[in-house]
């Protein structure tokens, strides 16, 4: 998950007719390679080329297929693979946000992938990942690239305030922000304002936006209450940096802190190639990793990342050649792109001495564990619009915490209407 959330998938089911075609599969016939598409949703400045390499790579290794490749950015990728679905358009395979696979799977947009050649190297994957990919029993997806939100920090400020630990509570972290701020004059801590950020301070309090087993809202139950009253508090003591609710929030936080002008932020390692490239960490054994902090009995980070999943809509041909495409972007080649690009594979293989020789690759490794798996409910990325909506009101003082989450329940009641409120 990253940056900002894309516009929710209208998840209205249909049938996809058995024969339709995808984008790939015109200007091929029986006689010649057969062609697919590829929409890759990776940051086109400092990952894409990573991809395209390993397209060549593939198309050596398999002379019978050719992959068109599509670099979609990844805020419109969401609603663009919608509309391409349903006209019978879309790509072959895309590079989906583990959020979108449930709802596109309800929708009929995605073909099942268990006992395909996708999915043969299925028991070397993590399996908090795997049930990620999955939707009513049945896979959807093959794990590309993992995430989780851990607390990034500026060894050398902690030392030179006098943190020698990083902090494993709220509390522990307000104490260390105060430090910093009155040792360093440095700002002790940045929060990006968006509703996935927010998500530790639920989890803290053992809660979540929603029950599924219940199926109950509970954005706005006492616990969620009692969490964001919590990260009000963080932000309203010594040490936190002013918050920065513009458009260009995430920027200027990033820019900050990888200057070393703030000394820890809450962020996940699709941005450790950018931090590298900061002032403040041209030392890369300067930056710290942890577990975001939580309460004294609990800490919890939503676990993300990115599935390869196949449309539905593609002929025998092309479904075969994906998965094929599928299996080798999944495979041990995960090392290539972890190296190149600094994110976490989804196997264990692909965790080489040289991959884990990247400390934030290694950082964000050790704390995977504290990684929570979005809820298999196709709406539930949808719940993060209104969360972030009225969380920046609460945090702004506008509204009341209470009052706040209790709209934001509201307008998840409209997106979910058989699920009851708190």
């Amino acid at each position: 998950m990253r940056r900002a959330l894309a516009a929710a998938v209208a998840v209205t089911a249909f049938t996809l007719s058995a024969s339709a075609c995808s984008s790939g599969s015109s200007g091929s016939d029986s006689s010649g390679p057969v062609t697919i598409t590829w929409w890759d949703t990776s940051d086109a400045t400092n990952e894409a080329g990573t991809f395209k390499s390993l397209v060549r790579d593939f198309e050596k290794a398999n002379p019978d297929i050719k992959v068109k490749y599509v670099n979609v950015p990844f805020g419109d990728a969401q609603t663009k693979f919608q509309t391409a679905a349903g006209s019978k358009g879309a790509p072959d395979v895309l590079r989906a946000d583990v959020g979108w696979t449930p709802g596109f799977a309800k929708a009929g947009f995605l073909a099942p992938l268990d006992d395909t050649a996708a999915a043969k190297d299925i028991g070397k994957f993590e399996s908090n990942l795997i049930e990620q990919a999955k939707y009513e029993g049945k896979l959807y997806g093959i794990p590309q690239v993992t995430d989780t939100l851990g607390l990034m920090y500026n060894k050398e400020l902690f030392t030179k305030a006098g943190v020698t630990a990083p902090p494993e509570t709220w509390d522990e972290l307000k104490s260390a922000m105060a430090k910093v701020k009155s040792k360093t004059g440095v700002d002790g801590f940045a929060f990006n304002p968006q509703g996935y950020y927010a998500m530790p301070f639920l989890f803290g309090e053992g809660t979540d936006m929603v029950d599924v087993a219940d199926k109950k809202i509970t954005v706005n139950s006492p616990a969620a209450v009692k969490g964001i009253n919590t990260l009000n508090g963080v932000l309203e003591a010594p040490g936190a940096r002013k918050l920065d609710t513009t458009s260009n929030a995430y920027a200027n936080i990033m820019d900050a802190f990888s200057s070393g002008k703030v000394a820890a932020i809450l962020q996940g390692p699709w941005e450790n190639a950018n931090v590298f490239k900061g002032s403040a960490f041209k030392d890369k054994d300067n930056l710290g990793i942890a577990p975001v902090p939580g309460t004294s009995s609990r800490q919890g980070a939503p676990l993300g990342g990115h599935n390869l999943v196949a449309y539905a809509g593609s002929d025998a041909a092309h479904q075969e050649a994906s998965q094929k495409f599928i299996a080798f972007m999944t495979s041990a080649s995960q090392e290539k792109t972890a190296n190149a690009n600094g994110t976490l594979p989804t196997r264990q293989d692909a965790y080489s001495v040289k991959v884990v020789a990247n400390p934030g690759i290694a950082g964000y490794q050790k704390i995977l564990s504290t990684g929570v798996p979005r809820l298999p409910l196709p709406e539930y990325s949808s719940l993060y619009t209104p969360l972030e909506t009225q969380l920046i009101k609460i945090i702004s003082g506008q509204v009341g915490t209470q009052s706040g989450l209790d709209q934001a329940a509201a307008e998840a009641g409209r997106l979910l209407p058989d699920y009851s409120t708190s």
